[in-house]
């Protein structure tokens, strides 16, 4: 197997086609990776700015270049010493028209050859296309466009504003031509699809989406004709030798991890395979995964733990709860968020979910006991209660870790409940094997994952705002700081079970890139400074806008950087996108416009008077900085295979997606290689050059960086430093955040700072 030493994401679409990048590839050969790694590349819906959307996974995309565009990118590559790793989608594709296979099942119904290839659910006998502006029957009497039958070049459509579905060829098409209302009802009553408002999706679906997504419709991978046919120009690529590495998107959405994980091991042999897996706590890939690891949260988690200051964080703390008022515990907040996320975003899964634990019910001598409020109150109280993303459970293996997790989040919830209801039975149900329950046990491990998604990630995040950089993809709002020994002890597990996962700090999913998020963990280090910048924005904060956002929007103003422009069209659009996801006040169904603005203006404003107070901030400023040369030190030192993120080779400021996905200077960063004045903040110049000096010891020493030992190195008090070990190479590593210098640290031959580099005091690596 060829592992990458280190590899460099890149975002494709929004400008950025195959040639564009094969243009890049003699940039990233001097900057020192071994591989790049793309976003999805199959032809994914109209219009898309990410790839993940996908309508046919066995075409690349033509807006980027076709098939042989990623020839010519690949050729441009290996000429450069480069391997390519693609970011696929196995779990979904885009509930569109635009899908092929989903557009013939529309048609055609059961009689599709692809009728078997989507998760619908049995228990809808036709399928519910959430895609109207109004209910049918007031668009059929006229309201907007109204109905009409047209020719598409693949057969008859029903047409409504933009929309165009696929027709079968039933008995009313004829007489619905011309457009008579009584025969448009009779041909849509015929069809094998039903159209209906949007807003019915929240608690009635007919298919399994991704998360709360309904536009994108759950692919049955699990059934080893659909795999293929889902996989068949990936193992292609992989076969020619363009595709030397392989990340799984949201595996955890799968039915079976781990048969699929089995089936595509077998198929594409020694070609390496990461997994998009979020970890919880102490939780750990299944060890029969047969992966190189995760995708890397967990690394992002761990360093920004560690560089948390624990006195400062309590002092924060403090201010946060003086300042908003707020007293409820973190864990109370997950709860309402999750009980609200169930009962509204995800109401759909929850009924689809009632309806098969009722069906057991119904037949059990125990289950037929309970009405439908008692079953429906223990699956919601069980899914508020679940602490990751999911179990493994199958048909007929239920291990004996997963039984404890269930019964162990059964006992959780029903110590919110009153009585524990039918908690005992579901929990029963969960883990009797056999195929009467599997459909229901399969099914609720896939909704946890999206419960926890929903109302972690993009609701509590954006209310219990204490310190924001611990509110990352994988982390916990009340995430405990490390400390030197929590951090030795993660990196040695990691070193065991873990060598060769991706290490990351930034990606096109994390709420805040890695330097952004250095100096909100920054705060802690100096909360005196916050505190004093907090009383600024406070300041200029009108009445409508809470105290809770105003915390947040300090935090928010400190992770962005002017130098990088449109400072006050950011923030205005993050500050938008902050209040509908916190939920609380305003929604993207039912936004809250006049407070929207009012958070606007606020911003803009402070937007315009930020020079003003740049002093009070510069102390912050600095101390992350430190923070980010040490954050970069350990991502590319630590076992595993560090993932540089697009354009974060310099100092990296971005906020939450769109916002990260803005168009990065690579002309500038090319230029930066010979030339580093060309860089104007400081940062840029000292992490580039740092990046490169250890990029170039992992490409010139792949068995240390990859295979390589770690061990703790015992220090004066303040210092932290390990060691990793291989054959007769050793790499030192030593680490303080004071001004102290660490010159007596290490002795060894010098890897940084570089001979001739202005020093750095808190950093030492050395390569013997």
């Amino acid at each position: 197997m060829t592992l990458p030493t280190a590899c460099y994401r890149l975002q494709f679409r929004n400008g950025m086609d195959f040639d564009r990048a094969a243009g890049l590839a003699p940039y990233l050969a001097r900057l020192g990776v071994s591989h790049l790694y793309a976003s999805p590349l199959f032809t994914a819906q109209p219009g898309s700015t990410h790839g993940y959307d996908v309508t046919d996974p066995n075409e690349i995309e033509p807006a980027l270049g076709g098939l042989e565009g990623l020839r010519r990118l690949s050729a441009a590559l290996k000429a450069e010493g480069l391997g390519l790793i693609l970011d696929i989608v196995p779990n979904h594709m885009a509930f569109s028209v635009a899908t092929p296979w989903l557009r013939d099942v529309l048609r055609h119904g059961a009689d599709s050859d692809y009728a078997g290839h989507f998760d619908l659910d049995p228990g809808h006998d036709r399928i519910r296309l959430p895609w109207l502006t109004a209910p049918f029957e007031r668009i059929l009497a006229g309201e907007g466009d109204g109905f009409s039958v047209e020719d598409d070049d693949d057969g008859p459509v029903l047409v409504t504003g933009g929309l165009r579905v696929p027709l079968a060829d039933t008995p009313s098409l004829s007489r619905a031509r011309g457009g008579d209302i009584v025969a448009l009802r009779e041909l849509h009553a015929e069809q094998p699809w039903r159209l209906v408002h949007w807003r019915t999706e929240s608690d009635a679906l007919s298919h399994r989406r991704f998360f709360n997504v309904t536009g994108l419709i759950g692919v049955r991978v699990e059934d080893p004709a659909v795999f293929e046919d889902a996989h068949r120009l990936l193992f292609q690529l992989v076969d020619e030798g363009i595709v030397e590495g392989i990340r799984i998107d949201h595996v955890d959405g799968l039915a079976d991890p781990t048969a699929y994980l089995e089936r595509l091991r077998a198929r594409v042999g020694e070609t390496p395979i990461w997994v998009e897996k979020i970890l919880s706590g102490p939780e750990m890939p299944p060890r029969e995964w047969p992966i190189e690891g995760t995708t890397g949260y967990v690394v992002a988690r761990a360093l920004n733990r560690l560089l948390t200051d624990a006195a400062g964080l309590d002092r924060i703390e403090a201010a946060y709860r003086e300042a908003t008022g707020r007293t409820e515990s973190v864990e109370d907040a997950l709860w309402t968020a999750r009980h609200q996320i169930m009962t509204h975003d995800l109401a759909a899964e929850l009924w689809q979910l009632y309806s098969q634990f009722q069906e057991i019910a119904s037949s059990d001598p125990v289950g037929v006991e309970f009405g439908p409020e008692t079953l429906r109150e223990a699956l919601l109280a069980f899914i508020c209660a679940f602490p990751r993303y999911r179990t493994y459970m199958t048909a007929e293996k239920i291990s004996e870790a997963d039984v404890k997790l269930v019964q162990r989040t059964g006992q959780r919830a029903a110590a919110q409940l009153q009585d524990p209801g039918a908690l005992p039975f579901l929990v029963e149900v969960l883990t009797r094997p056999g195929a009467a329950t599997a459909r229901f046990r399969l099914r609720m491990q896939q909704v946890t994952g999206a419960a926890v998604a929903k109302s972690q990630e993009d609701t509590a995040f954006y209310r219990e705002v204490k310190l924001l950089s611990a509110n990352e993809v994988g982390g916990e709002p009340d995430d405990d700081p490390l400390g030197f020994e929590g951090f030795h002890r993660a990196m040695e597990r990691r070193a065991e079970i873990m060598p060769h996962g991706l290490s990351l700090t930034s990606s096109h999913d994390t709420k805040r890139s890695e330097d952004a998020r250095m100096r909100i963990a920054a705060i802690t280090r100096e909360p005196a400074a916050f505190e004093a910048w907090h009383r600024i924005c406070r300041g200029f904060a009108p009445a409508r806008i809470n105290d809770n956002l105003v915390w947040y929007v300090a935090q928010t103003f400190l992770a962005i950087d002017q130098a990088d422009g449109d400072l006050a069209d950011r923030l205005a659009d993050h500050v938008v996108k902050a209040l509908r996801e916190a939920k609380s006040e305003s929604f993207w169904t039912a936004p809250d416009l006049e407070l929207e603005e009012a958070a606007q203006s606020y911003v803009r404003r402070l937007a315009s008077h930020f020079p003003r107070h740049a002093r009070d901030v510069e102390q912050i400023l600095s101390e992350a900085d430190r923070m980010s040369i040490v954050q970069t030190v350990l991502k590319l030192t630590i076992p595993g295979i560090p993932d540089i993120y697009q354009g974060c080779e310099l100092a990296a400021y971005a906020l939450t997606d769109p916002d990260n996905r803005r168009p990065v200077d690579f002309d500038l960063r090319a230029r930066a290689l010979d030339d580093p004045s060309v860089l104007t903040r400081p940062l840029d110049a000292r992490k580039l050059a740092l990046t490169r000096a250890l990029l170039a010891a992992r490409r010139d020493n792949p068995d240390l960086f990859l295979h390589g030992s770690y061990h703790r190195r015992e220090m004066p008090e303040g210092v932290f430093a390990f060691e990793r070990r291989h054959g007769e190479r050793t790499l030192c590593v030593a680490l303080s955040m004071r001004e102290a210098g660490l010159s007596e640290a290490l002795t060894g031959t010098r890897l940084w700072p570089l001979e001739g580099e202005a020093d750095c005091p808190h950093v030492r690596v050395t390569l013997d």
